[in-house]
């Protein structure tokens, strides 16, 4: 199992630990850990793990595939929005990856329900939750990764530049995986232009919105 924390513009949402690590342990500590500022450019080179100026995390948590991790908050999922979780293989240690390079696959995601009818407004399953539980792939090969997650705020994402993301990277070590050959494989920036039907998204909308396009790569489920 696994805690970790972002932080959000109006309430905290922090994801700084796995598990019953102390704080930023394992998790690369985010720059927004006291501003709780989120990043809105989906180009930048921070956009990665928000971690530029915090360095990585000093140790790294082990987890055997297939297993259930949880990332939990401080607080609460306050904006609505969607969750996306990524994974990156390291080549050697994952305190020495950067991430660069097409190397980021997806293993989760809670998106929005739209309402086909346009009678309610759109559903954010993630709104007000306290942690996110998943698995990782039973079939990912054993070794170190970095898993990235996401919460795409769309309470103002209106317009371009609107979408708020809240991001941070733990360092893990898968054990007992398999074969499997995760993908599609995309680079972390460079998977979202920031013109995505789902990163630009009025949720607040009239008429009302009647689907939802979740914004990156299929999930990898392994």
């Amino acid at each position: 199992m696994s805690y970790c924390c972002f932080s959000f513009s109006y309430q905290i949402d922090c994801w700084p630990s796995v598990d019953q690590t102390p704080a930023w342990d394992v998790v690369r500590r985010t720059d927004n850990y006291e501003t709780r500022n989120p990043i809105k450019s989906v180009t930048d080179s921070n956009f990665r793990c928000f971690n530029a100026a915090g360095g990585t995390a000093p140790n790294t948590y082990s987890i055997e595939a297939g297993k259930t991790i949880t990332f939990h908050t401080d607080n609460v999922l306050y904006h609505l929005g969607v969750i996306n979780v990524y994974m990156a293989k390291a080549p050697g240690k994952a305190i020495d990856f950067d991430g660069a390079g097409n190397v980021w696959f997806k293993i989760f995601e809670i998106t929005a329900h739209a309402d086909p009818t346009g009678n309610d407004y759109p559903r954010f399953p993630a709104d007000m939750l306290h942690s996110i539980s998943f698995a990782i792939p039973k079939n990912v090969p054993s070794g170190q990764y970095l898993l990235r997650v996401e919460h795409i705020a769309l309470h103002d994402a209106f317009y371009h530049g609107g979408a708020q993301f809240y991001i941070a990277c733990a360092q893990i070590e898968v054990t007992n995986g398999g074969n499997g050959s995760p993908g599609p494989l995309v680079s972390i920036p460079g998977v979202y232009t920031g013109h995505e039907p789902g990163i630009i998204f009025d949720p607040y909308a009239y008429p009302k919105p009647t689907s939802y396009i979740q914004p990156g790569p299929a999930v990898w489920s392994g």
